[in-house]
């Protein structure tokens, strides 16, 4: 049989088929995230929203929320859900360090993951990023069936900025409409379980002696207002989720300072926490980048979530 070069198998290929695969990349032709799909990589996307999301001030990528969802590979599903919150000073998002590499690490331990792609910048100014974060623990949830998970195993994880939405989603969560027409919109919010890596969680300040919202968004007229709306220590109650936290003492860009006061703010409020704090090691470590010492924040992670029956002792 003779050989067909590339062009010349096409005629092989059903006409229904061919037109998919022309026209799929069309759909969302300004944003190839929303295209990124592979069954064999166990790899999906799915909007927030089917429509515009609520507040949005256009249609292009930056417009659109989204997750990123990566099914467990490696290990027998276990029911657990994680959503990833990847930092990046509400200016952009760390997708693969505090994203890929995260929702990896989770699935080879049999979570399905799921990294939020959130809105930012100051066209979408908080608390937007904070419905975007909501609806995405609603969606989960609602679709907890489809993705076999139990819906009340939902865990949260965030980084830096990140960090603080995760925060904000665990403290400042919907308990969901009943009467809503749309299903997902009828789910509680909030998560059953907080995870913060070196979390930006004092990052809505004046003080601009280290990394500030306010200088970043210039918003330093409103800085006062949005302080008192969107620091999380703030809005920590007794509903609020088990927590885990990891820092460093030389992280310049978010002092240490900030995770000890909400730290300090869950055991006012007789919320289950565990702190661990590293002598050394700057910001944005990731998963640890390799440093010895800085590795084990997820051996802890580990076995905090055994602790947690969230994976077998």
């Amino acid at each position: 049989m003779k050989k067909c070069n590339a062009l010349s198998c096409l005629r092989f290929v059903p006409r229904l088929l061919l037109l998919a695969l022309f026209a799929a990349p069309l759909l969302h032709a300004d944003c190839p995230e929303l295209k990124t799909s592979s069954a064999f990589l166990g790899i999906s996307t799915v909007r927030l929203w089917d429509g515009n999301a609520p507040q949005a001030k256009g249609d292009s990528c930056a417009d659109i929320p989204f997750l990123s969802v990566f099914k467990p590979q490696y290990a027998r599903a276990n029911g657990n859900a994680v959503i990833v919150m990847p930092g990046g000073a509400y200016l952009g998002l760390a997708s693969i360090l505090e994203g890929r590499e995260v929702a990896d690490w989770f699935t080879a331990r049999g979570f399905t993951a799921f990294v939020l792609h959130y809105r930012l910048g100051k066209n979408y100014l908080l608390p937007v990023p904070l419905l975007d974060a909501r609806r995405a623990v609603q969606m989960v949830r609602a679709d907890a069936s489809t993705y076999k998970i139990a819906p009340d195993h939902i865990a949260v994880i965030g980084f830096s900025a990140g960090g603080h939405l995760a925060a904000l989603s665990a403290t400042q969560f919907v308990v969901g409409d009943p009467q809503a027409t749309d299903p997902i919109a009828r789910m509680s919010s909030r998560p059953d379980v907080l995870i913060l890596g070196y979390g930006w969680l004092g990052g809505v300040t004046p003080d601009t002696s280290h990394l500030s919202y306010c200088k970043l968004m210039d918003v330093m007229d409103k800085c006062a207002e949005l302080q008192k709306a969107f620091t999380p220590s703030l809005f920590v109650t007794a509903q609020t989720p088990p927590t885990f936290l990891y820092h460093t003492t030389e992280d310049k860009t978010v002092p240490v300072q900030q995770a000890l006061g909400f730290y300090q703010a869950l055991l006012d409020a007789h919320v289950s926490a565990e702190m661990h704090i590293f002598a050394h090691g700057g910001h944005g470590s990731g998963l640890g980048k390799g440093d010895a010492a800085l590795d084990q924040w997820t051996v802890l992670l580990e076995a905090w979530l055994r602790g947690m029956n969230w994976l077998p002792r």
